[in-house]
């Protein structure tokens, strides 16, 4: 049976266990009909086609996940083209029929996934809260009484919903990312022109970007990789300079004072500043730092010459076919009347003044922790003052695509009822798309709030983003190194991420040793013991980090070759047999978290 989020490695997994695209066609078309939101799609992908587009990926790569993407579900915003679908940018007027797929979409095809439909969005992408279209308003997957978020709403409800693995999004000012924080999900924006827009109704051409949306950040990060690369095609396309960043205590960079502006909204707040706490907690540097030149910047979105560039996405549709626009997306499109020529070089100054002001920030942090939206509303308040309510969502987006950033946003867990989720993002200079993804992810795990509307659900360890040129050394842990225990620091600080959790092979004895601090067990090998193995979790160290931590392993703990219970034998904690004497063994727990836990029920 497929889980209710259809995130990549669980799909991958049910695919080698014997699940046919076929079969998997068949449950998109069964959770479709079952869906209680009916403005996610404009246009589904007939059920017909969708069965042939599973005969022909059979025909085409016929052993399981044999491609990238194999049989991949997969939704995309109606202002992204997909062949024999039209593209309606969320205004049927302006619908056309495109003979050629985009290019994310056409290289998206080539690694085997395949398209359910296109979905619903704020029209010609303006806006950040899903209510601007005739289409309806998606909600939010926990709350249909509150906005989904924007423009790309269906993008991020079919994903939450379990109605396609990952999607499509477009983000100007933050719409690749906001939906992602009112649904619980990743949302990946690349540095604009790493990921061509071919095929892309523009919003503002010069700084549009096509987005990720996804259950983890190493799914949505797999997706960008193959989407992403030149495109002549694109005036704005970009080869990639990767940057890096620090593989261990990233200095970030965290609101304080008078910039630290929630609307009234201490839940978000207070997740914002759980998100913090569990940074530091995985090793970061935490940094305040003076957020005005970029805040003034994202106002030169929304408030200066560049929606300019939206009226010359659509002048000539707009002229004759003002009618058929939303009333509030037509107002912000012709307020692009009010600029000339000499406004649009004046807007130019200001940004690159601003950019210089924010390369002294830039200096004191490796990147930005900022919360993805400072608030949410209901669909009704956001209709009662669309404008204002609107750009409180895009405070701390607006300037990423602006100021040539790639961001990466993930859930940062529910509010005190357990109700509405927030989410917090993580921004850098341009081309760290990599460099932040590790960081991303060993957050998004952290913060332990599930995937979509899947609350509870464990983010898949063959998922986990490991550093880029990763030469970590592996080590086996046992006691009060596991995670969320006394000295799991001493793994994250340097910069260490959890590989998997196994078992140890049924040769394996677990005893709590006495007069230890904190409390310790002991593991002893004994080749005539035939046990059940002993739980125990495989952490990577950088090697420098990987040799203090074994120097300073106290007697009569050390380190020697654990066999796994899959054969493999890896470096990891052992104790010196003697210390086992009168020490309790208890194996029978099956691991030490088992054991402290039984003996404290509340630890």
């Amino acid at each position: 049976m497929l889980p209710t989020i259809l995130d990549l490695a669980s799909l991958k997994a049910a695919y080698a266990a014997g699940l046919s695209p076929l079969d998997l066609v068949e449950e998109i078309i069964a959770r479709r009909k079952a869906s209680d939101d009916p403005a996610i799609f404009i246009t589904m992908t007939p059920d017909g086609d969708l069965r042939a587009a599973a005969r022909e990926l059979l025909a085409k790569a016929p052993v399981p996940n044999s491609l990238p993407l194999w049989g991949v579900p997969f939704a995309v915003k109606d202002n992204i083209d997909v062949a024999g679908l039209p593209t309606t940018a969320g205004c049927p007027a302006f619908a056309y029929h495109s003979e050629e797929d985009a290019t994310v979409v056409a290289r998206l095809k080539a690694a085997g996934a395949v398209v359910i439909g296109k979905t619903n969005l704020d029209q010609f992408a303006t806006g950040l809260n899903g209510t601007r279209s005739p289409h309806g308003a998606p909600r939010s997957v926990f709350d249909r009484n509150y906005v989904s978020g924007g423009s790309s709403s269906g993008s991020a409800v079919a994903v939450a919903s379990g109605l396609a693995s990952f999607s499509l999004g477009t983000d100007t000012a933050g719409s690749g990312r906001v939906p992602a924080a009112f649904n619980n999900l990743v949302g990946i924006k690349p540095t604009p022109g790493l990921v061509p827009n071919v095929g892309v109704v523009p919003a503002c051409r010069s700084v549009d970007v096509v987005t990720v949306f996804a259950a983890t950040v190493g799914d949505g990060i797999a997706v960008r990789r193959i989407m992403e690369g030149y495109d002549v095609r694109d005036p704005f396309s970009r080869q990639a300079v990767p940057a890096s960043l620090p593989s261990s205590g990233p200095r970030i960079g965290v609101l304080v004072g008078a910039e630290r502006e929630f609307y009234g909204n201490k839940q978000v707040e207070a997740l914002y500043d759980a998100g913090i706490e569990r940074a530091k907690s995985l090793g970061a540097v935490i940094v305040p730092f003076d957020y005005a030149p970029f805040r003034q910047a994202a106002e030169l979105l929304y408030n200066g010459p560049w929606v300019a560039e939206r009226l010359a996405a659509v002048k000539d549709f707009l002229a004759a076919n003002a009618g058929d626009f939303d009333p509030t997306v037509r107002t912000i499109i012709e307020g692009a009347k009010a600029y000339d020529a000499v406004a649009a070089f004046e807007g130019r100054y200001r940004l690159e003044a601003l950019r210089q002001r924010t390369k002294v920030e830039w200096e004191k942090v490796d990147f930005l922790m900022l919360p993805t939206s400072p608030t949410t509303y209901t669909v009704e308040e956001m209709r009662a003052d669309p404008i204002v309510k609107n750009g409180h969502f895009g405070r701390y987006t607006n300037f990423a695509n602006l100021l040539d950033c790639a961001a990466i946003a993930i859930p940062a867990g529910f509010d005190a009822n357990g109700h509405l989720p927030a989410g917090v993002m993580l921004v850098g200079p341009a081309f760290t798309d990599e460099a932040l993804a590790p960081f991303a992810d060993a957050m998004h795990r952290a913060l332990n709030a599930g995937m979509g509307k899947d609350r509870t659900a464990a983010l898949p360890e063959s998922s986990r983003v490991a550093p880029a040129g990763d030469d970590f050394a592996p080590i086996v842990v046992v006691g009060a190194h596991l995670t969320d225990m006394p000295l799991n620091h001493q793994l994250t600080g340097p910069g260490g991420y959890r590989v998997k959790t196994c078992r140890t092979d049924g040769s394996y004895r677990l005893f709590a040793l006495p007069d230890t601090t904190p409390p310790k067990p002991g593991l002893v090998r004994d080749p005539g013991f035939a046990g059940k193995g002993v739980e125990v979790e495989v952490w990577a160290l950088p090697p420098a980090a990987f040799a203090r931590f074994v120097q300073n392993i106290p007697a009569p703990l050390g380190v020697g070759k654990i066999t796994l219970d899959d054969g493999s034998s890896i470096s990891g904690f052992l104790c010196e047999v003697h210390a086992i004497t009168g020490a309790r063994e208890i194996t029978e727990f099956g691991g030490w978290r088992n054991y402290v836990h039984a003996a404290n029920p509340t630890a």
